[in-house]
């Protein structure tokens, strides 16, 4: 089975194994939008699935972890020159990963530190590489997954309340395109509230 075939398999049987399983692989390097599966999901939860919604934010939160640990222990275990070697491969360029995506979230880990792990996990385009200069550092494993936990929990609720939300106001068909718009906008809004947080931290230091 091809893998787009495999990706539209699961999504026509949304289930928590499947939620899992999607997850993992939006928060590994292979490109793949978490705004594709857990709307949808929560959507059908709201219709009178089976789904919990809530189960559903546990089990995408799991699914993400997952993926993030992948990319995480590649990168404590290879080290720098293989992934920049990956990055700029054939398979790279297919996964979407450059040198300057890797290099732009390891000045991003630099800059902001361990709390990058937290607040890139809701940042379009950082979300899914923070793990990879959490690992070339050698984060620790315990703060890493807190923080990784803690931020995909809180994108995949944002997610499983929009595709919520959305099922009483958005026709199937109109879902994805809504989806999409609201989580970048979303995306924008945490950016913002990020480096906030950044700018507060470093004054606080400071002071």
């Amino acid at each position: 089975m091809e893998s787009v075939e495999f990706i539209q398999w699961c999504l026509n049987n949304l289930n928590y194994w499947t939620i899992t399983i999607l997850m993992a692989i939006e928060s590994s390097f292979i490109p793949f939008p978490s705004e594709v599966v857990v709307p949808p999901a929560a959507y059908k939860a709201a219709s009178g699935g089976e789904l919990n919604v809530f189960l559903i934010v546990f089990f995408a939160t799991i699914g993400a972890n997952i993926g993030a640990l992948i990319n995480y222990g590649l990168s404590y275990f290879v080290g720098r020159p293989i992934v920049y070697s990956f990055a700029n491969s054939r398979i790279g360029h297919m996964c979407l990963i450059d040198a300057e995506k890797v290099q732009k979230a390891e000045r991003y880990f630099d800059e902001h530190g361990a709390l990058s792990t937290f607040v890139g996990r809701l940042i379009p385009a950082i979300r899914q590489l923070i793990s990879i200069p959490a690992g070339l550092s050698k984060m620790k494993l315990s703060t890493f997954i807190l923080y990784t936990t803690l931020g995909a929990g809180i994108w995949n609720s944002i997610l499983a309340a929009i595709g919520y939300y959305l099922e009483s106001v958005v026709p199937e068909d109109q879902l994805m395109g809504t989806v999409t718009k609201y989580s970048h906008e979303i995306g924008y809004g945490f950016i913002a509230i990020g480096v906030a947080i950044v700018l507060y931290l470093i004054y606080k230091g400071r002071k």
